[in-house]
């Protein structure tokens, strides 16, 4: 029964529906917005990407461990997530260069989770309700008490939370001799966004979320980056600021998830929160350039307005969501500038997008 004896746990959503399982990991409580991934593998990437910060995460897929952990598949040092929602735990994991169990991950990183729950009854009741708080305890099965705890959870519209997950401080990844420098605004980076500048022989330089345009410029960067993360993007006015000086110095810019949120914020359009938002590796998107239509790894609650975008003069729309017709490219015309909602960098997920990367070289090239 692996490495605990197993206790009781409940999952309580904020209107009051009450799922009953297993405990898996730590023994405690864990709040937080209730979401889902649709991802069939790439949990480890999922748990340790930065920008499922304050969220508790289902995953679909029906079993979920049966390939252990390895270090270098973190997106960060440690999971993000606050809490983990799983059908069927496997005990036995089969990879052969697997570090340690799943369990013995969230044991180790303290890690609260629930298992035998019946996640396709519960990722479509959530489908229809859509996002809500909720709480996951194997320390407590009082309702009422943890009613009283959840209504103390913070709604995820208008939290700010890259300031929580940046870096501390400014560092530098890649070749320090590269030909080709990128400022990185850090609002919860992945390693594997890092990994594909650093790939494509550029050096990135770090810099904590709310470091202003005239700090990262005094490292003469050819180029800036704006990262994902977590939060609503509408309480980030020092983040959208920041983009519109760099916007308005002619540097070229690329922002992907939460940094296209800020671009498209930066150029005066908004966003708003989703119904449930999109979170999985086989979103299709279409190219309108190309007209070719890619398949996408994403996560992301909240999204940019179609109809600002369409009426407005200074953004082209480039890219959108074949499932929902949501926003997933827009460029600044004029500048180079531009972004995408989804993730190319994928991990997990399929590599279609990746040549974003060299568009966003290329243009700092020329």
């Amino acid at each position: 029964m692996g490495l605990i004896s197993r206790k009781p746990a409940v999952l309580l959503l904020e209107d009051g529906s009450v799922f009953k399982g297993n405990s898996l990991g730590k023994i405690g409580t864990a709040t937080g917005e209730i979401c889902y991934n649709t991802g069939m593998t790439g949990y480890q990437e999922i748990y340790t990407d930065p920008s499922y910060f304050g969220q508790i995460i289902i995953n679909t897929s029906s079993h979920i461990g049966n390939y252990g952990t390895v270090d270098n598949e973190q997106e960060s040092k440690e999971p993000q997530i606050n809490g983990v929602i799983i059908n069927e735990y496997s005990e036995v994991y089969s990879r052969s260069n697997s570090d340690e169990s799943l369990e013995e991950y969230f044991i180790k990183n303290n890690t609260v989770a629930i298992f035998d729950i019946d996640t396709r009854k519960l990722v479509k009741y959530i489908r229809d309700k859509g996002a809500m708080n909720a709480i996951i305890s194997s320390e407590t099965l009082d309702i009422e008490k943890l009613k009283n705890l959840l209504s103390k959870v913070p709604p995820m519209k208008n939290l700010e939370l890259s300031s929580q997950v940046t870096t501390k401080k400014e560092y530098t990844y890649g070749d320090e001799k590269a030909d080709t420098k990128i400022a990185v605004l850090d609002l919860g980076c992945k390693k594997s966004i890092l990994d594909n500048f650093s790939n494509r022989g550029a050096l990135c330089k770090v810099f904590p979320a709310k470091t202003s345009y005239k700090d990262m410029q005094s490292w003469n960067p050819d180029g800036f980056f704006i990262s994902n993360g977590p939060g609503d993007p509408a309480s980030m006015d020092y983040a959208v600021n920041t983009v519109k000086e760099i916007i308005d110095n002619e540097k070229p810019i690329f922002g992907i998830c939460l940094g296209h949120q800020i671009l498209a914020r930066a150029c005066n359009i908004s966003t708003y929160k989703l119904h449930n938002g999109h979170r999985g590796i086989n979103h299709p998107v279409k190219n309108l350039k190309s007209g070719k239509s890619e398949v996408t790894s994403q996560n992301h609650g909240f999204a940019v307005s179609m109809d600002e975008i369409k009426e407005s003069k200074s953004l082209e729309l480039t890219h959108v969501n074949l499932n929902d017709e949501t926003v997933e490219g827009i460029r600044v015309k004029g500048k180079k500038a531009f972004s995408v909602q989804y993730h190319p960098e994928s991990s997990p997920g399929p590599h279609d997008s990746r040549y974003l990367f060299d568009d966003f070289i290329n243009m700092i090239k020329k």
